[in-house]
């Protein structure tokens, strides 16, 4: 099992001195770090006006780290696809395949914050059409051999190539999934699928059941299943002291960022997105002593590996990791990444085994 840096740039906090100008510099520092540590990827998140998050371009930020960093994997989590042209979408990341050396990782979305769309003049409450139409042009953007054309509801797009192109064939497509109908516009196209395990929890029973209802639903559709991924909220703590300030800033985060973003109404949401609504309900009424290994990594490293091998068991094939959540300082975000990769990770087989191998060697 692969691990991976992520994080949405949560910076809504009271009285936060950090602007967002820093974090944004502070988030760079950390993929660097990230892949100087061996691990998999940096996912990167697209937020817009610190509604949730405060770095609006993933491509932008992973473009300036590609020339940095050799391994890692780079990527949004997620393109908000509906806010955007999929042309305009297709060509950025394509950009960045060809000057990273076909590193792109691509994975897309649809959001969940009504007031991300407003000034965009996106239509919120046809986001899943939107949403699945853009898919299709991405795809045929890069996977098309020749010139292509796509006339759909929302997309009128005469014969074209794009350049450049990617230089992956295919790019690795992926698709963030909180619901049934995320899951199944990935299964019938065989795409990729990433989870947050507390999401999945809810709407699917389980994160085993959540990757058993993809690739059921894969082959349903006549497609191979593709890879399975999942985010996961983490904070290694030695005490009852440092478990509780880990405790605090994930709440922290629900009440000041999360349920300020999401649909907390019904007349809020379209109805494929108001499975929130319960989501809100949950997150009002959660006490620190109610946060488990469904939505968060906590506690001493050997009961992080013991609850990582529990998720490698579902068929998860990459767990990317949100170690900046809840306004922790910088400092000790990098030395809980160091940390996670010295003491945990060595107990899963990785590229990330090899690749400290390979960094030890340079050292000496």
């Amino acid at each position: 099992m692969e691990f991976g840096y992520f994080t949405l740039s949560d910076n809504h906090y009271p009285n936060n001195p950090r602007s967002a100008n820093q974090f944004v510099l502070e988030i760079r520092e950390q993929a660097i770090l990230a892949d100087r540590l061996g691990m998999h990827s940096c996912w990167i998140g697209e937020h817009h006006f610190d509604s949730l998050g405060v770095n609006s371009r993933p491509d932008i930020l992973l473009a300036s780290i590609a020339p940095v960093t050799k391994h890692v994997r780079l990527a949004p989590a997620v393109t908000v696809l509906p806010l955007h042209h999929p042309v305009h979408v297709a060509e950025m990341w394509a950009t960045l395949d060809l000057i990273s050396g076909g590193r792109v990782d691509f994975a897309t979305g649809r959001g969940y914050d009504r007031k991300e769309y407003r000034p965009f003049g996106a239509d919120f409450f046809a986001s899943a059409e939107i949403f699945e139409e853009g898919i299709e042009v991405v795809l045929k953007a890069w996977n098309s051999p020749g010139p292509w054309s796509h006339k759909g509801k929302y997309y009128d797009i005469p014969e074209m190539s794009i350049t450049p192109r990617p230089v992956q064939k295919p790019i690795p497509f992926y698709v963030a999934s909180f619901s049934k109908t995320s899951l199944d516009m990935a299964a019938k196209r065989g795409l990729n699928i990433i989870y947050a395990p507390f999401a999945a929890g809810m709407v699917f029973g389980g994160l085993d059941k959540a990757v058993d209802t993809y690739r059921e639903a894969c082959v349903a559709a006549g497609k191979k299943p593709g890879r399975a991924m999942c985010s996961y909220f983490v904070f290694i703590a030695d005490d009852a002291k440092s478990e509780d300030y880990g405790r605090q800033s994930q709440l922290d985060y629900f009440n000041h960022c999360v349920i300020r973003a999401i649909p907390t109404k019904i007349e809020e949401a379209p109805p494929t997105m108001q499975y929130f609504i319960k989501i809100a309900d949950i997150l009002k009424n959660m006490k620190k002593e109610n946060l488990t290994d469904r939505s968060i990594l906590l506690g001493r490293p050997e009961q992080i590996v013991e609850s990582l091998k529990k998720v490698e068991k579902t068929g998860i094939e990459e767990v990317i990791l949100y170690f900046n959540v809840g306004n922790k300082p910088h400092n000790l975000v990098k030395e809980q990444m160091h940390r996670f990769m010295d003491e945990i990770a060595p107990h899963f087989q990785g590229k990330h085994i090899e690749r400290r191998k390979e960094a030890s060697s340079a050292v000496a």
